[in-house]
């Protein structure tokens, strides 16, 4: 159609059209192209930026006038074109005031029917040029008069008082529920900390818009931190946080000493989790929205809690992954599948776990490389200089644990790598006894591969970490292709993304990624140094007892030991024993432990382990002591 014929039936001249005129076709053209016809599809309804409120007063445009709509903001939203991605944010004044959502009401709470309007009511109610109004009442959301289970996520002030918190026994008084500091424990001076409240971590502060490389043009709203109300280290305030240390067990308290297997969650993990899925769940890197942007950001601030609590130099040289398992495969498969072949040598310890074996086994069996295994003594001490006759020339790889999960030895971690380097091989480190209960520093250490769980360190499950050196990365091709990890694909190559996009193919665990650094930054807040000395105390208070009840064996008895306590007991099955100890609402681990070499060492196919967290106590170390008395006097009945 032409122009000419948006003008007047009446128009007495073919002169050319003026400015005025225009303006007027243009506005025409607007409302032709706008109202929606028969073919056309559906008017979606704008979005409100973050943060802001319709504005219903504010003046519409000239192109929305000639469509005879309204502008609901007062500020048109800006499209975000491609350029616009990934770039930094620009830096404000103060940072972008917290979403406003609906809150969550705690558990048992009843909704407050006679509440305000969501805010999604809200929106809906303004009037539609082509619709009837909605009616929204079926739908009503309280708003007002609920507690948020996430500290500071409430959608407007609420008038009723948050509900009184439990009370905290104070160091020295009669112990929480009946488990606490125990009389002959370590007292805080014996464990050389003060009664002096320390200062709120720097970590805790509200960082500024440009410590943060974001991906979008805006910085991502602030998610609620928990503060530091620990005085010094109180293991009843700790176990406050933990919401499962509440539960009951064939009616007696749960006593959770399988930590070795995996660690239970505090509440703020599981608050971080419920927040990212109300608040910000998308996927991410790849999206002009704003809940990419939001996820995005999330989950790479948590890769930079994870640079920051190992120790490493680029967030991106640790790479998001299922767990140790993953990351040792993804090591073996990539890095040794390119490097090693026939006759090369790789070196292990009799230590390790299950998945700091097989990998080797398999990639031998495939490349044609010789595994080779360093032997550790009676008590479970790595025996280093057998260690040193086993290196050479050919040896292009050594992988070993820093923490034994079968017996608790600390490995010297220190002199592994050395001794590795020194004879030019590359040395991955499995640090998933080690991460929960032990400082890491591993640009200090110099490893260069280390690789750990998520729910070993109070985390969810399904999300580890395999952090490389930038010059063992560098010389590791992708593992898995696909999605995220390519920058250019045509049928006939592909271009790959640098890293850590490199070994992240797909649609990653983004929502327990972000839950893992909520649990880091818990560990940090406790501070890692305060749970190694507490821990060390327990284990140090729980070994000479459980060694002189009669028919008990311990299981590695290294001088350096972190956490775990096997043991066997004449006359009965590991497995009868945890049994009988589960009766007694003690959950400990009894079994292999997916380390059947190292128990083999011993002459066992089985033992009982329990293992202990910085939320133990000593008197929950007495009810173990007393069970399993009890059982070794043939006074608990396993059904």
């Amino acid at each position: 159609m032409s122009t000419s014929e948006y003008r007047s039936v009446d128009a007495e001249s073919d002169l050319p059209l003026g400015a005025a005129e225009i303006a007027a076709l243009a506005n025409q053209l607007y409302a032709a192209s706008f109202r929606p016809g028969p073919d056309s599809p559906p008017q979606s309804a704008p979005v409100a930026p973050r943060g802001s409120v319709p504005d219903t007063t504010a003046a519409a445009s000239a192109g929305q006038t000639a469509a005879g709509s309204t502008d609901l903001y007062s500020a048109p939203v800006p499209l975000l074109g491609i350029t616009d991605i990934y770039v930094p944010a620009p830096t404000s004044p103060e940072p972008e005031p917290p979403p406003q959502t609906v809150p969550v009401a705690p558990r048992g709470n009843v909704p407050d029917t006679s509440a305000a309007p969501s805010g999604a009511h809200a929106v809906g109610s303004v009037a539609d040029p082509y619709l009837p109004p909605a009616d929204f009442s079926a739908f009503e959301v309280p708003t007002s008069g609920i507690v948020p289970t996430v500290p500071g996520v409430l959608a407007g002030p609420s008038n009723v008082a948050a509900p009184p918190s439990t009370p905290v026994a104070p160091r020295g008084s009669a112990p929480y529920s009946g488990i606490g500091w125990h009389p002959d424990a370590p007292s805080v001076g014996d464990l050389g900390w003060s009664d002096a409240v320390p200062a709120a971590p720097a970590a805790l502060s509200a960082p500024s818009d440009s410590e943060y490389s974001y991906h979008f043009l805006t910085a991502s709203d602030p998610v609620p931190q928990l503060t530091d109300d620990h005085e010094v280290f109180d293991v009843n305030a700790i176990r406050e946080d933990f919401p499962i240390l509440k539960e009951t067990v064939n009616g007696k308290p749960l006593i959770w000493f399988d930590n070795a297997a995996t660690t239970q969650k505090p509440q703020v993990v599981i608050d971080r989790l419920s927040y990212f899925y109300a608040h910000e769940n998308s996927n991410i890197h790849r999206a002009a929205h704003e809940l990419a942007a939001r996820a995005t950001d999330a989950y790479e601030e948590a890769r930079e809690t994870v640079r920051r609590f190992i120790g490493a130099e680029k967030a991106e040289q640790n790479i998001f992954v299922r767990g140790t398992t993953e990351a040792i495969n993804l090591v073996a498969y990539a890095w040794g599948g390119k490097h090693l072949g026939p006759g090369d040598e790789i070196v292990i310890t009799h230590l390790e776990h299950h998945a700091n074996i097989v990998p080797w086994q398999l990639l031998s069996q495939q490349t044609g490389a010789i595994l080779k295994v360093a032997p550790v003594d009676e008590a479970g001490n790595l025996l280093l200089s057998e260690f040193e006759d086993l290196l050479g020339p050919k040896t292009k790889l050594v992988a070993a644990t820093q923490v034994s999960n079968a017996l608790g030895t600390v490995t010297p971690v220190e002199k592994i790598v050395q001794l590795g380097h020194r004879y030019g091989a590359r040395v991955l480190i499995d640090g998933a006894q080690s991460i929960p209960h032990l400082p890491i520093d591993v640009a200090e250490l110099g490893v260069d591969f280390f690789a750990f769980s998520g729910h070993k360190i109070y985390g969810p499950t399904g999300i580890g970490v395999l952090y490389g050196s930038e010059e063992a990365l560098a010389e590791t091709p992708p593992w898995q292709g696909g999605g995220n990890m390519i920058a250019d694909v045509t049928l006939e190559r592909s271009l790959y993304q640098g890293l850590p996009n490199k070994f992240e193919a797909g649609t990653g665990n983004i929502a327990d990624a972000v839950g893992l650094g909520e649990a880091l930054r818990y560990v940090e807040r406790v501070g890692i140094e305060r749970i190694a000395a507490y821990e060390h105390a327990l284990l140090d208070y729980a070994t000479p007892r459980l060694a002189d009840i009669p028919g008990v064996r311990l299981v590695g008895t290294a001088q350096e030991k972190a956490s775990v306590l096997s043991f066997v007991l004449a006359g009965h099955e590991p497995l009868e024993v945890g049994k009988a100890l589960n009766s007694e609402g003690i959950a400990v681990r009894a079994g292999h432990h997916c380390a059947q070499p190292i128990l083999r060492r011993y002459g066992l196919e089985a033992t009982v382990r329990p293992s202990f967290a910085f939320y133990n106590t000593f008197e929950e170390i007495d009810v173990l002591l007393q069970a399993v008395r009890r059982i070794a006097e043939g006074g608990t009945n396993v059904g």
